[in-house]
């Protein structure tokens, strides 16, 4: 009998055995860094990931990255546990706001949860150079306190719609310049003008806003990048004191990156 020459009979190699699935990766969004993270893994050749991304919706447009996209909240660490597991994320990157302390605490209590790697995406602080009149503080409340020390009356802030309260009820006349993407929600300062804009911002645009409106001092929370840098050498350039409210620290244990690049490496190692 001769021995058979074409292909053995039976099962191809591999074959009945199922396809993994891709690795699924949630960014906890809103940043450009998170949109910049979205965009270099769609343009990565074949794929290979499934991103999510997932927004507060707290702006009313925000500008969407690629990828599947979650707007709200998960109702805690606990709801966002559940999610990853639910949904089998291989890894979680919080590239929230610096600002967005909750949301931050409880990606780290949910990736330990669920045992889901977790990153922190985090742009650098701004650092201060000669000429500038910085004042540093910990809290919006202690940023109040600042500007009765420094007697400022027309006051630049930009600290977002939503963490006003600790401005009003001042009952000292104090004007304030309010700038957002968004309509501010109360309670916010008793004198008040709303600027709407969103960033990036040019250094000539913020000259002309502190000329304008005659301002004397700028509160701005330490969010780091280039977007709205220009403010700082706008300031720098006319003298202004500016009151900076310090950035929280990211939970501790979690590694944090300050670049997609390096994020993109670490997600390589991770997944």
């Amino acid at each position: 009998m001769r021995p058979p020459t074409g292909p053995p009979e039976g099962p191809a190699p591999g074959a009945g055995h199922p396809v993994p699935p891709p690795p699924h990766l949630l960014i906890l969004g809103g940043t450009t860094e998170a949109r910049r993270l979205a965009e270099a893994l769609a343009a990565r050749p074949g794929g290979g990931t499934r991103v999510t991304t997932s927004l507060a919706g707290r702006v009313a447009r925000p500008v969407l990255p690629p990828g599947e996209v979650r707007i709200g909240g998960f109702g805690g660490p606990e709801g966002l546990a559940d999610w990853l597991r639910a949904h089998r994320v291989t890894a979680l990157v919080d590239a929230t706001h610096p600002f967005a302390g909750t949301i931050s605490f409880n990606a780290a209590r949910a990736a330990a949860s669920a045992r889901v790697p977790l990153l922190a995406l985090r742009r650098p602080p701004w650092t201060s150079v000669d000429g500038d009149d910085w004042h540093g503080v910990g809290s919006l409340e202690e940023a109040a306190d600042a500007l009765t020390a420094l007697g400022a009356r027309r006051v630049f802030l930009t600290t977002g719609r939503t963490d006003l309260s600790a401005f009003a009820g001042r009952g000292d006349g104090t004007w304030f310049l309010v700038r957002s993407v968004d309509a501010p929600e109360p309670p916010y300062p008793d004198c008040m003008e709303t600027l709407l804009d969103r960033g990036p911002f040019t250094l000539d645009g913020e000259r002309e806003v502190l000329r304008r409106y005659a301002i004397d001092a700028v509160v701005t929370k330490d969010s780091g990048g280039e977007a709205t840098a220009p403010k700082l050498t706008a300031a720098r350039e006319a003298g202004l004191p500016v009151v900076v409210v310090r950035r929280p620290a990211v939970p501790e244990g979690v590694a944090e990156v300050a670049t997609p690049t390096e994020a993109l490496a670490w997600l390589d190692h991770h997944t």
